[in-house]
């Protein structure tokens, strides 16, 4: 976690933050800093607190000291300096006849850098300009080129609705404003009742554009078949800040309108998404073994010794320390699979490979394993008199009966 605190330079302006040190001071009170810009007088706006690392952009500089009695008087002096200098930098421009209008000076509180803001409708080469005032002042210069917003906010002034702007009073970053903002609000369209003193969209098109996108959502759409209390009818109009719907209701040949509530109507709403949640370990079922599997184990169960048996047998008897994830007892059951697979097509290949002497001996070995045409000899019996015997022993065998 890190120590914060807030500081505000301007009125309305961006807050900054630093790191308050060995100094903790409170909101409402005055500070000297250290900027990009040097040492500047700002106001503490947010009181010490501490975020996350991740919310910062580090490193934070620290505050120097809290600002005094001195501090104060100098930065009044400063302000008077920046009128004077605002009315000479005018009069340069004049001389040069620079096509670009002076919106504002800045000094900074050291007095190392005196910032000059203007506006213009393209690019101006003022380094002439700079020349003159770097004569004139013997400090660094510096113009800056701004928009018409942050002119309005500089300047300050009235809104459309009599009150004092916005940006120029609470807001400190313009947010972007849309053409969307005003029709999703059911505003006219002319750019005369929907722009601001800086001509462009009003900033207030923004404060209330997520209430009317949340509530759009609870509401029919335009043109929606409905059911009331009264009948059926079509939507024709919506009023997001009273929630009400505006109906015309079919009477026969004719049709009324009328308005009500939301709530009092009704209409068909599509079904929402369903959302497939994982599926839990314990509520999976469990796998089963396919018989070309089972095969497969009694195959190994049976090539491997004794000692290996008994092992395994063991091993299985006794209650695993840890469970397998998922994923390791797919990848066992895929590669098993793909074992016997591979072992039943050997299987195939080798009985196709088979030539014919070899499948006729097979038949031959099996049929002299169940019906046996000849009697085993004995040493004894086997002299000179074979061939009577061999022959004896095939009679026998045809006149046996199957």
């Amino acid at each position: 976690m890190a120590t914060i605190i807030g500081v505000r330079f301007r009125n309305a302006g961006k807050l900054y933050y630093f790191d308050p040190g060995e100094h903790w001071p409170l909101p409402g009170q005055f500070v000297i800093v250290e900027t990009a810009r040097g040492m500047e007088y700002g106001q503490v706006i947010a009181g010490v607190r501490e975020v996350s690392e991740e919310l910062i952009t580090p490193p934070l500089k620290t505050i120097l000291r809290i600002a005094d009695e001195r501090d104060a008087r100098h930065t009044q002096e400063n302000m008077v300096f920046e009128k004077e200098a605002y009315h000479i930098c005018q009069h340069k421009i004049d001389e040069h006849k620079l096509d670009m209008k002076l919106v504002g000076v800045e000094q900074t509180f050291d007095n190392t850098k005196l910032l000059f803001y203007f506006t213009a409708n393209g690019r101006v080469d003022f380094r002439s300009l700079v020349k003159d005032l770097a004569s004139v002042f013997r400090t660094r210069i510096e113009l800056r080129q701004i928009g018409v917003r942050d002119e309005a906010k500089m300047l300050g002034g009235l809104g459309p609705c009599g009150r004092p702007l916005c940006c120029a009073s609470f807001l400190g970053d313009f947010q972007p404003v849309s053409i969307k903002m005003a029709k999703e609000q059911n505003l006219s369209l002319n750019p005369i009742k929907i722009s601001g003193v800086c001509g462009r969209l009003m900033c207030c098109l923004k404060y209330e554009e997520d209430n009317y996108e949340q509530t759009r959502k609870t509401m029919p759409r335009l043109g929606k078949e409905v059911e009331t209390p009264e009948g059926f009818g079509m939507v024709i109009d919506l009023n997001i800040l009273k929630e009400t719907v505006t109906v015309r209701v079919r009477r026969g040949d004719s049709s009324e309108i009328k308005t009500w509530p939301v709530q009092d109507v009704r209409w068909f709403k599509p079904p929402q998404p369903v959302v497939l949640h994982p599926i839990d370990e314990a509520e999976k079922p469990a796998h089963r073994m396919g018989k070309r599997t089972e095969r497969t184990v009694e195959r190994q169960r049976a090539a491997q010794p004794e000692d290996a048996m008994e092992s395994a047998v063991s091993s299985e008897a006794a209650p695993p320390d840890e469970e397998l994830p998922l994923e390791e007892l797919v990848e066992e059951e895929l590669t098993e699979a793909a074992l016997v697979v591979e072992e039943l097509a050997q299987e195939e290949l080798a009985e196709e490979e088979l030539p014919l002497e070899a499948l006729a001996a097979e038949d031959d070995e099996e049929l002299l394993d169940t019906e046996p045409l000849t009697e085993e000899l004995g040493e004894s019996d086997a002299g000179d008199d074979w061939r009577k015997v061999v022959a004896e022993a095939l009679k026998n065998a045809q006149d046996s009966p199957r």
